[in-house]
């Protein structure tokens, strides 16, 4: 991607976003985090830029959707990954305005990498985002039932009662979103979701949150997807020491999921438990065999979404 030029560097809030261009005109200032502030940012980036901006718990969804409508290279990054750039290159202060900056001098560093692709966010559309938001909520609703599981074993008499009532009302919540996701599933995503499911392992929860939660599925090479959700491992050697091959970063949901079904696919996925048996025998820690699992199973799945292939024993 060295033909990129111009790199915009956007810093983003609640209710507006702060613009730094590099590499030639384009916008620079203030703009509203709304829908004329963003057709007004829109209009002054130029034709072929790349645009940076830091994942912002959902704020910057909007502005991202508007720019790739525009057809213009959007790139999300972590904000630890920027904030790592920033000191790296000596920026210790922190405004709007010098973040921005930091964002756009941190694209100009990405869009010579040989990996470059992995980096730009993937048009999404509405039902991906739906479904995205009831993949959240259902997240959330686990970690409430949780809470209140734990809070039950050391309570009061007295309270349990209340206790009790919330974690039936939690449970029947989830009832509701499971069938919402499943429904929406059927009838948005039917044929990706039918691939997904087809390898022993991949339910329906884990189908609908790589759906919404890695759209580049399929899109990108083994490895670029394997490092996208962090279980490429990663190399610890300096000099003569070879340290242990570790792996971090990435989609943590995703793993998270992916970390569930690999478990269940190594008791019935023929491929995977024969590849962790074999781990398991040559004397890998078990944990370790896992998370090789994991890549194993994320590369079938980007492999079967590239080609259009169900899953093959």
């Amino acid at each position: 991607m060295s033909e990129i030029k111009v790199v915009v560097g956007i810093d983003v809030a609640k209710a507006s976003v702060e613009v730094v261009t590099l590499g030639g005109t384009g916008p620079a200032g203030e703009f509203g985090n709304d829908p004329e502030g963003h057709t007004e940012l829109v209009a002054q980036v130029p034709a072929g830029a790349l645009v940076v901006m830091e994942a912002t718990g959902g704020y910057e969804a909007p502005l991202a959707c508007a720019l790739q409508a525009a057809g213009l290279a959007v790139a999300v990054v972590n904000p630890k990954r920027a904030r790592d750039f920033a000191k790296g290159v000596g920026s210790g202060a922190k405004t709007d305005r010098i973040d921005a900056r930091v964002l756009a001098e941190f694209g100009q560093m990405l869009r010579h990498k040989p990996d470059f692709q992995r980096y730009l966010k993937p048009p999404v559309d509405e039902q991906v985002q739906d479904l995205a938001a009831w993949v959240t909520r259902r997240r959330q609703l686990l970690g409430m039932l949780l809470s209140e599981r734990q809070r039950l074993e050391s309570s009061r008499p007295k309270v349990r009662p209340s206790i009790e009532a919330m974690i039936e009302s939690i449970k029947r919540q989830l009832d509701q979103i499971d069938r919402q996701m499943q429904t929406h599933v059927a009838h948005h995503h039917e044929e990706l979701d039918r691939l997904l499911r087809s390898t022993r392992g991949i339910g329906p929860v884990a189908s609908a949150t790589l759906i919404a939660g890695l759209p580049e599925l399929g899109r990108l090479s083994g490895a670029e997807i394997s490092a996208l959700v962090g279980v490429a491992p990663m190399a610890r050697d300096s000099g003569q020491k070879k340290g242990r091959r570790w792996i971090q970063g990435g989609r943590f949901e995703v793993r998270r999921v992916l970390y569930m079904a690999t478990l269940t696919a190594i008791r019935s996925n023929p491929v995977i438990r024969v590849f962790y048996l074999r781990l398991v025998a040559a004397g890998k820690v078990k944990k370790v065999a896992i998370v090789a699992c994991m890549h194993k199973l994320l590369r079938i799945l980007n492999a079967m979404v590239r080609d259009h292939q169900p899953f093959q024993a």
